[in-house]
């Protein structure tokens, strides 16, 4: 039996929520991955943008997206005082720029009243971070964090495993975003790498911010273990992009006992992806890799192996994660979808919020700005580490 397909093209509002981008235009791989996954649903309807610092650029590219010429501007600020003026201006905006720029605009976003969806780090500092997290609740405003990898069904499996002590308890947890792309200097040709390794755009991490709080946040989402002190060493094996890191170690210690590592790296040569994570109980473990995302490994002591698949009524049917299919199983899904599935629960939470009602924001699960908060922290604690020769260092001083 398999599990039935949760979403659909059935409209869940009146009318989709007006929505808005900045950055993301021509050429931008995750600007494109934010519009598929948003309007999969219906739940969007993307009606103006500030896609593109230069004005004709930007007014071309969203008339060929299908938006009016006089709703694509050229700055941000332009972008949220004028929508605000109109009666059909948007309820929500996509940040999908650099690092350096997260905070501005979204405080702009919130002060202007708007729900916010940004690309991670959300800032460079926690502070900065807890201050939007203000903003927000002052403002009833939603913050949606895009770590695009959580909306798969199968780490939502992996959660409820741990969660119902079939792994009986966790003792180490083994993490890993560890690709090859970049070891060679391809910044001298890349635009979009450049600005990664560069701190003034990318702030004080390059491989730990940019891909490290990814495996950390799956882990966070399936075991909610709470780092009590790390130690991190990083290295630049590509000398220019000094003082950033493109390969770094860390090792953690857990509120309650348990371990973990985390590796991230670009200069892992001849990977594709390599994020991993591994749970480690005191009966069994549990492997999840995103080359393969439809499978979870399962393996219980002293018994064979076993993978578990998605869509199977073998799962933890009852979790409406796991249950966050688009077709049946056997039938590959993949970053598209899981991006869409975030969106669905990002549009769930603002319509919440809009219609002041907590009890449902509560009850909707979604990366929001505390995942922000924790991504920040731990690059903050790693680069600490680091620079103090890879000493230990408490997570929450």
């Amino acid at each position: 039996m398999e599990i039935m397909i949760m979403f659909n093209e059935e409209r869940r509002f009146e009318q989709p929520i007006r929505w808005g981008m900045v950055g993301g235009g021509r050429g931008s791989q995750i600007g494109y991955a934010h519009r598929s996954a948003a309007h999969r649903d219906g739940l969007f309807k993307l009606v103006a943008g500030a896609f593109d610092l230069d004005a004709e650029r930007c007014r071309e590219f969203g008339v060929n997206l299908g938006l009016d010429a006089d709703r694509c501007y050229s700055n941000y600020k332009e972008f949220f005082a004028a929508e605000s003026k109109r009666s059909d201006g948007i309820q929500a905006v996509s940040v999908a720029t650099p690092n350096s720029t997260h905070y501005e605009i979204c405080k702009a976003a919130l002060d202007a009243g708007l729900h916010v969806v940004c690309e991670k780090p959300i800032t460079f500092t926690s502070e900065e971070a807890e201050e939007l997290k203000a903003i927000a609740a002052e403002k009833n405003c939603v913050i949606g964090v895009m770590y695009g990898y959580s909306g798969f069904p199968m780490v939502h499996q992996a959660r409820e495993m741990v969660e119902r002590g079939d792994l009986g308890d966790i003792r180490v947890v083994n993490m890993q975003f560890a690709h090859g792309f970049h070891n060679e200097e391809y910044e001298l040709n890349d635009p979009g790498l450049k600005w990664r390794v560069s701190p003034a755009a990318s702030g004080p991490t390059y491989v730990l911010g940019d891909i490290g709080t990814h495996a950390y946040y799956l882990c966070e989402v399936m075991t909610g273990l709470e780092i009590d002190r790390l130690a991190c060493m990083r290295q630049s094996f590509i000398a220019s992009r000094q003082p950033l890191e493109d390969n770094a170690h860390v090792m953690m210690e857990f509120k309650g006992g348990a371990v973990g590592t985390l590796w991230a790296s670009a200069v892992n040569a001849g990977s594709m992806h390599e994020q991993r994570i591994r749970i480690v109980g005191s009966k069994a473990s549990i492997e999840w890799w995103d080359e393969h995302p439809n499978q979870l490994r399962y393996e219980v002591q002293g018994e064979a192996p076993r993978v578990l698949d998605r869509g199977m009524g073998y799962l933890y049917q009852d979790v409406e994660g796991v249950a966050a299919n688009r077709i049946g199983g056997g039938h590959a899904e993949g970053f598209f979808e899981s991006w869409a599935n975030l969106y669905h629960r990002f549009a769930l939470a603002f319509d919440a919020a809009d219609r002041d009602d907590q009890a449902t924001l509560e009850s909707i699960w979604f990366p929001g700005v505390d995942a922000g908060i924790e991504g920040v922290r731990l690059c903050e604690k790693c680069v600490e580490s680091a620079d103090q020769g890879a000493a230990w260092v408490a997570y929450n001083d």
